[in-house]
């Protein structure tokens, strides 16, 4: 992920400013929230922590809505054309793999999933596995930004106190 962040903010950072490339960043599935703070941090953009958090949780929750209301469609279509009915498979095969907690905490079990910043987990996937398991709009919607909080308080820690000690 580090080196995803990397190559973003070297070539979007010398087009656009530092707040529109964090922005950007959190909305991109795999980096979200987590790479769009490491973006913001003293060792990169520098912008600062004010700045960079509501830009971050924005741009994390922004594709949220649309993933929670036309994901199932979207696979549900793709599985009829062929050329995307792998990726489709693979798709649900991914998300529902990682579905235990969620499936037994339910909204409890969401939060965590998108609060703890660990590879294959985030806003992206557990919008994609509440959607699957067929949770309410409003309580995946409500869970999900609970998680981005948790992970946005994790995740700042990391990147402007331990980044900002080493950078800063």
């Amino acid at each position: 992920m580090e080196s995803l962040v990397q190559w973003f903010t070297y070539h979007l950072g010398s087009v656009l400013s530092g707040e529109v490339v964090i922005f950007i960043i959190s909305m991109i599935p795999i980096l979200e929230l987590r790479g769009g703070l490491l973006a913001a941090s003293p060792a990169l953009l520098d912008v600062p922590i004010l700045t960079a958090i509501p830009l971050c949780i924005l741009g994390n929750i922004l594709p949220i809505p649309f993933i929670l209301l036309l994901i199932n469609h979207i696979l549900e279509w793709m599985k009829t054309v062929s050329v995307f009915r792998p990726v489709a498979l693979w798709l649900e095969r991914k998300a529902m793999s990682k579905k235990d907690s969620i499936e037994k905490y339910e909204f409890w079990g969401l939060v965590l999933f998108v609060g703890i910043p660990l590879p294959g987990t985030g806003a992206w996937t557990g919008a994609l596995i509440a959607s699957l398991l067929r949770i309410r709009f409003q309580k995946a919607f409500v869970a999900i930004f609970l998680g981005i909080i948790i992970a946005t308080v994790i995740m700042s820690v990391l990147s402007y106190g331990v980044l900002g000690v080493l950078f800063g």
